[in-house]
């Protein structure tokens, strides 16, 4: 008899799981019931994914410059079977102000009989993308989960808020900052409550992101509304401690973007009043008028440290590099590092330049005649002041010996943006993390030279292993590479990539120790004492000093500056 009962279960249970599987997986969550699809891992596993789940009501009218507001619980069934918009982007389309969405991937989910407790959730890892605080989204064309879903894990990508609709700051109560960073707080305030219904463990969450998402990685183990959140971070290619100190706002932005958009300027209340109005598409197609000279500046809308405001939270009270110092750290283990050779892409830039103008010396000519002008721009340093045309006088003469900037030695251009917007401001805060953490910091630079790169846009690499080029062999970023299929040259280095990170979002160390393709390596930690770093590629090697010459001469150009107060309101 009781074989009988399991028999007809098992044939009620195969039913019920072939019609989920049919019409797409369905979880309950807190929040309301979520469908969502079936994608494949390149191993063959079946992946659920939900896309374009909403994590926060849509900041539209009135609460188009406020914090967001988590979404409100649904009765019916939410349909994240496709892809959302993207937020106010330079470079995306369909875009939407309700663009606050996540997408949650996941190779397993928890039967109802595990709902008592009984199953074990898988570690996470939220991810936030690059693209400059202006540009890309989480979507699945550019971070698809058929690679690092192999492994054992839940994948999380998150879009947040993105130019003057997330970064407007005046530096007073109407527009104090950061509503973007603070809409990731969202999210990971959304993957607490509801992330154990995709088969996540609320408990062991690793936030990680690529350039200005590193830079927001690094921000969330400084902010005191992350606190408790996450419990590893992953810091790809960025850092917050640029050249140029964290502003305390950003009016002259704001001012731009009204102007822009035949808005007053003479209040901040005025100024938000018109701006509340405009359509969002007003603000996409001016995105491009901030730039000064070609993609320069790199960074615009920048993340502030916040006056205070009553009633509302802060998610930065200082200057990155002074809270380090006074111990307000999240403390939990980091990944931190950078590609060998970010920005040689702009050795690409500068040829193509030069056959748009027929070879002639246009691009050369200006920046020789307008160096101590153009290079604080580029570089992201003060501008205008005696500091300032010294910095731009030892740039040219430690990296171009003081010659003319030419054909023979622009690559020199391109070992300054990678020194002077990632690596350098990067090795700093791991530095400082080693100092005075507690936690463990494990330092990277990849340098796997692969079939293609970022910097040719889907074609070879002429210019060594640039910004974004690592990307590719964590995620399927369809909208720029191939898929690697299994005779790819590049699956050693898939296997590898997604091993480490993912080991590391399961234990908080690195390198598997179970897997013979790791057998003989030992990443050491990034101290005080040493300046130890694994050399990431197909034979991953212990090395020390990351560029130690060029390090030395940024840590004297750029001393660390005494400690600043936090700002009041």
């Amino acid at each position: 008899m009781s074989k009988l009962i399991l028999l007809v279960l098992g044939t009620i249970l195969a039913t019920t799981i072939a019609q989920e599987d049919q019409e797409g997986p369905i979880v309950e969550a807190p929040v309301g019931k979520i469908q969502g699809s079936l994608f494949e891992s390149r191993l063959g596993r079946k992946i659920y994914a939900f896309r374009s789940v909403r994590y926060a009501e849509p900041p539209i009218g009135q609460q188009r410059f406020q914090v967001a507001v988590p979404a409100a619980d649904w009765s019916d069934v939410y349909n994240a079977t496709e892809e959302g918009p993207a937020c106010t982007t330079l470079s995306e389309t369909p875009i939407s102000e309700d663009c606050l969405r996540l997408n949650v991937y996941t190779t397993k989910l928890p039967t109802k009989s595990a709902k008592g407790g009984r199953f074990r959730g898988r570690p996470v890892l939220v991810f936030f993308h690059p693209g400059g605080f202006y540009s890309l989204s989480g979507q699945s064309r550019f971070f698809g989960p058929e690679y690092i879903m192999d492994k054992d894990i839940v994948l999380v990508t998150v879009n947040n808020r993105m130019g003057t609709l997330g970064f407007l700051s005046t530096g007073d109560s109407l527009a104090p900052g950061n509503l973007g960073l603070k809409d990731q707080v969202v999210a990971l305030r959304w993957v607490q409550r509801n992330i154990a219904a995709f088969g996540g463990d609320p408990n062991s969450v690793t936030i990680g992101g690529y350039s200005v998402g590193s830079i927001s990685v690094a921000l969330h183990m400084l902010s005191p509304m992350s606190k408790g959140l996450f419990h590893r971070a992953i810091a790809m290619s960025a850092s917050p401690l640029q050249l140029r100190r964290i502003p305390t706002e950003q009016r002259a932005i704001a001012k731009k973007q009204a102007e822009l958009l035949g808005c007053p300027t003479d209040t901040t209340g005025s100024m938000l009043i018109c701006l509340n109005t405009k359509p969002v598409e007003n603000f996409t197609a001016t995105m491009s008028k901030f730039f000064e000279w070609y993609g320069d500046p790199m960074l615009i809308w920048s993340p502030v440290v916040e006056p205070e405001v009553h009633g509302v939270e802060r998610f930065l009270t200082g200057q990155p590099e002074d809270l380090i110092r006074e111990g307000k750290i999240n403390e939990v283990p980091l990944i931190i590092g950078s590609t060998s050779e970010e920005f040689d892409a702009i050795a690409t830039v500068i040829a193509k330049e030069l056959q748009k103008t027929n070879n002639n010396n246009t691009i050369f000519d200006s920046l020789n005649t307008r160096w101590e002008e153009l290079a604080p721009i580029s570089f992201m340093y003060e501008r205008g002041t005696p500091r300032s045309r010294y910095i731009s006088q030892e740039l040219r003469r430690f990296y171009f010996k003081d010659q003319p900037i030419s054909r023979d030695n622009y690559q020199q251009l391109a070992n300054i943006y990678t020194d002077a917007v990632i690596i350098f401001p990067t090795h700093r805060v791991a530095q400082l993390f080693a100092q005075y953490s507690c936690e463990p910091v494990y330092f990277y630079q990849f340098t796997y030279h692969g079939r293609y790169s970022f910097s040719m846009w889907n074609d070879t690499t002429p210019n060594g292993v640039v910004h974004h080029d690592d990307l590719q062999y964590l995620f399927y970023m369809s909208a720029i590479f191939p898929f690697f299929d299994e005779n790819a040259p590049e699956i050693p280095m898939v296997e590898r990539y997604t091993s480490m990170w993912t080991n590391f979002v399961r234990t908080g160390e690195p390198i598997p120790k179970d897997q013979e393709i790791f057998r003989n390596v030992v990443w050491e930690r990034f101290t005080k004492e040493k300046d130890n770093y694994l050399e990431i590629n197909l034979q991953p090697t212990m090395k020390q000093g990351v560029f130690p010459e060029r390090m030395q001469f940024w840590d004297r150009l750029f001393p660390l500056p005494p400690p600043q107060h936090s700002v009041k309101g």
